[in-house]
């Protein structure tokens, strides 16, 4: 199982992969991880429930083969989101399954995970938790997670609304462990401002649906490459939770994104794919989108977009080290 140093020293970029509902597989994360950053999926994305150890077995046994037949490279761990909340009905059973299969990282949403994260350390693996305020972070921090995602204003699906300078700054004020940055974050160059900012790793989804290896439906990935910020809805309409959604998408489904109704965290209901408004379900036909889209101009694999992310982080070292002088060596060095 990793430590918290050794999951950063493993990775070719810090980055974490966001679990994205539907649009997370076997096939992307074992991708992303190979490409040397953290792969992730939500736990419910695999139906029926039965489905999930199979899951977990098929990305143990390709990481597996990988690391023999490539034993020079740099293969990071995978992640399985739990929603911790009363509606998923599945979370005792998902847990259950995460432990027998000693699941390396388990990220945690929507409510305080202590539950999770007893079982998951009993066996010695990671609890990340998802944040939208400072308040939440106390409460995760109070459960001895092992590292704190702060999802900002602009990420996709349930993002929060602060800025990531407030949040990060808050929470840095009363945290050193790992911290983990979402917000619109969709290039290499914002990976590193991530990390300038006081994060130690950024955290990305919307990029990863633009690729080859996404459950996403072709147009579902064309809107990403041809729309920008400015086609972002944020709304509580489709969940019950404030999200960030493709607005075409919203259109395409008959509903005009300036007359939507509200809704409460009643709304949620894990057990099923999202909640059903005019028979149009979130997730499947409301298509969620961060605001970093306007930074993604091709659907490519994943190796190909690492390769990407990396090449501008590198050139983002070098154009910074550059501008600060001698003493900003090190930064250029990586």
């Amino acid at each position: 199982m990793p430590t918290v140093d050794a999951l950063k020293a493993s990775l070719r970029l810090p980055v974490v992969a966001a679990p994205m509902f539907i649009v997370s597989n076997p096939r992307m994360v074992a991708a992303q991880c190979k490409a040397g950053i953290v792969g992730s999926f939500p736990s419910l994305n695999a139906r029926p429930a039965e489905a999930l150890g199979q899951w977990l077995e098929t990305i143990d046994a390709e990481l597996a083969d990988y690391r023999t037949r490539h034993p020079d490279a740099a293969v990071a761990p995978y992640a399985v989101n739990l929603i911790v909340h009363h509606t998923n009905t599945r979370l005792e059973q998902d847990l259950d399954a995460c432990v027998r299969h000693r699941v390396p990282i388990v990220i945690t949403s929507l409510r305080e995970p202590s539950a999770v994260v007893a079982a998951v350390h009993g066996y010695g693996g990671l609890v990340f938790h998802d944040v939208t305020t400072l308040r939440h972070a106390r409460k995760a921090i109070a459960a001895g997670v092992d590292g704190l995602i702060l999802v900002c204003a602009g990420a996709g699906g349930h993002a929060g609304m602060l800025s990531p300078f407030a949040l990060l700054q808050e929470v840095r004020a009363e945290y050193e462990g790992l911290v983990l940055l979402a917000g619109a974050i969709s290039d290499g160059a914002q990976v590193l401002a991530a990390q300038v900012m006081g994060a130690d790793l950024a955290y990305l989804g919307t990029r990863f649906i633009a690729t080859e290896e996404a459950n996403a439906a072709p147009e579902y990935k064309r809107m990403l490459v041809e729309h920008t910020s400015a086609d972002i809805v944020y709304t509580s309409t489709f969940t019950g939770v404030p999200g960030n959604y493709l607005g075409p998408s919203i259109v395409a489904a008959g509903l005009d994104p300036a007359a939507l109704p509200g809704a409460t965290k009643e709304a949620m209901n894990f057990a099923d794919a999202g909640a059903e408004l005019k028979d149009k379900k979130a997730w499947r036909d409301i298509w969620s989108a961060g605001q970093g889209i306007g930074g993604i101009h091709r659907v490519a694999t994943v190796a190909e977009s690492v390769a990407e992310l990396a090449a501008e982080y590198a050139a983002a070292r070098r154009h910074w080290a550059a501008r600060l002088g001698p003493s900003s060596a090190r930064l250029a060095a990586g």
